[in-house]
């Protein structure tokens, strides 16, 4: 590297780390207003400063670096957008955390307490057991076995809606057994 990239490599880097500190509060305030937490915008707004680091040689050529961060903060939030979009058109969720935070709430035990959550599994595990086939079999494959909906409408040949439905009436039980398993 000659003395003239040299300098060109020391002003980018100073140019990125004060960007970085000036506009760093206004990226997190704008990535959190679009609904993320505190450690994915967090993440967010490192991995594009890491990137741009990366590139320094091209920050040289850039007039308004913090517009450009922004830019770059956008895309980022555009690209977590759309994949979120397609794995929920796909059915994807995170399965037994979303249920178990259905049927918890649906019941409103405190889910913190050891023991509770001990004889919560015991009267879920009992409750499953007497769901009808159809409701059991698909909250059993997406909670037990990280399938989709669309997984699970590609081996049964059934419909997405028909799926959700069925996984629906099996959380609405659920909560209803263990709102009985509460009252006893």
């Amino acid at each position: 590297m000659n003395q003239e990239e040299q300098l060109y490599s020391q002003n980018s880097q100073e140019r990125l780390s004060r960007a970085y500190e000036t506009e760093k509060p206004r990226l997190m305030n704008r990535v959190r207003a679009a609904g993320k937490s505190f450690e994915e915008t967090e993440d967010l707004i490192h991995d594009v400063y890491a990137e741009t680091w990366g590139r320094l040689d091209r920050i040289v050529n850039i007039i308004n670096l913090p517009a450009w961060l922004n830019s770059l903060v956008t895309r980022r939030l555009i690209d977590a957008w759309r994949h979120d979009k397609v794995r929920k058109s796909a059915g994807e969720t995170d399965v037994a955390e979303e249920t178990l935070r259905e049927v918890i709430s649906g019941v409103g035990l405190d889910p913190l307490d050891t023991y509770v959550r001990q004889c919560m599994v015991g009267a879920l595990n009992e409750a499953i057991k007497i769901l009808p086939l159809a409701q059991r079999k698909i909250l059993e494959a997406q909670v037990f076995g990280g399938k989709t909906f669309a997984e699970q409408a590609e081996i049964t040949g059934e419909s997405i809606d028909t799926l959700k439905a069925r996984k629906r009436y099996a959380v609405k039980n659920l909560s209803r057994a263990l709102r009985d398993w509460i009252n006893d």
